[in-house]
């Protein structure tokens, strides 16, 4: 069996460790797509990040058996092709959990004790103590989404004695969660809401779920954070909501449009933080990724116990 990796930069640790437990497959790490191209008609399991796929490129691998993808995200995969082929798709869904939900915490109290204006004023060096300061403690957290991210977001938030919100698809109750909401209900929860942090994946019931009247019906008060998908929310909706006053700031890590251009109003507008899609970078990343994927080679060659992270094709998650 021929196992390609076109992760960059896998440590030599990681890769040793792969070829000492499994020395009857034979491994081939590369350093990004362009490399490991060469190596796809062998290839038996493919690990990569997704985006760097596409129809040629499945069509070119014709013994692929699985995908592993070391993101979350994968709206960019060729599914249609993949799921023709019958070829098994997992991803690393969760690993992200521990460096997003610091990040959410992190700019929710950015935001909340002034760090902006005070980073502008200290190079001004301008001393002004009549700032407005507020607390995140015991404020209501409404987060878009329950997975394990969405997850580890309430439990911080819980540290904070925050009073912690879900709106999933389902409704279904969760860890750190006081309680969960249907989609349906958002309406009636979002009134109610100091922060809005969303997780919510791309797909075709969350494109554009937030309209206009969703930051209306918000608490003027009220801090919004996407770290989810960027098409989430219109650009042209989620300024008007900001400069109209319906919320009072905007965290953006991702964007309808990425990267996001030097001209764009963006970057430009004060209630608005915008960060280069990197809440889930960590140190962490990759070594979890890959303990996840010696958990389901293990698995997969032996065919005992369970896969985990297993994709729908058909759906994209």
């Amino acid at each position: 069996m021929k196992i390609v990796s076109v992760i960059k930069r896998v440590p030599d640790e990681i890769q040793h460790n792969l070829r000492t437990r499994f020395s009857e497959a034979e491994f081939c790490f590369c350093h990004g797509m362009d490399e490991g191209v060469h190596y796809l008609e062998d290839a038996d399991v493919l690990i990569t990040y997704g985006e760097d796929l596409d129809e040629t490129k499945i069509t070119a691998a014709k013994k692929l058996k699985w995908i592993m993808v070391l993101s979350a995200g994968m709206d960019k995969m060729p599914f249609e092709d993949i799921e023709k082929r019958g070829i098994l798709v997992t991803n690393v869904r969760g690993i992200h959990a521990r460096p997003m939900a610091e990040y959410a915490i992190s700019m929710l109290l950015q935001v909340s004790r002034q760090a902006k204006t005070l980073m502008e004023n200290e190079k001004q060096h301008k001393w002004d103590r009549r700032l407005t300061m507020t607390e995140i403690s015991e404020k209501k957290l409404v987060v878009l989404g329950t997975g394990a991210i969405a997850q580890e977001v309430a439990r911080l938030g819980k540290a904070f004695h925050m009073k912690t919100t879900g709106i999933s698809k389902s409704g279904k109750r969760r860890p750190h969660f006081d309680r969960v909401f249907p989609v349906e209900q958002m309406d009636l929860i979002l009134p109610l809401a100091d922060f809005v942090v969303a997780v919510l994946p791309s797909t075709e019931e969350t494109r554009y779920l937030l309209k206009k009247e969703h930051f209306a019906a918000m608490p003027e008060t009220c801090i919004f954070l996407n770290m989810g998908r960027g098409d989430l929310v219109a650009t042209d909706v989620l300024l008007e909501a900001v400069r109209n006053g319906d919320i009072a700031h905007a965290v953006l890590d991702v964007m309808e449009e990425e990267p996001l251009p030097e001209g764009h109003p963006y970057w430009e507008e004060k209630q608005v933080t915008v960060t280069p899609h990197l809440s889930g970078i960590s140190p962490g990343y990759v070594p979890r990724g890959f303990q996840l994927f010696e958990d389901n080679l293990s698995v997969f060659l032996s065919g005992e116990g369970e896969l985990q992270n297993i994709i729908d094709t058909k759906r994209g998650y």
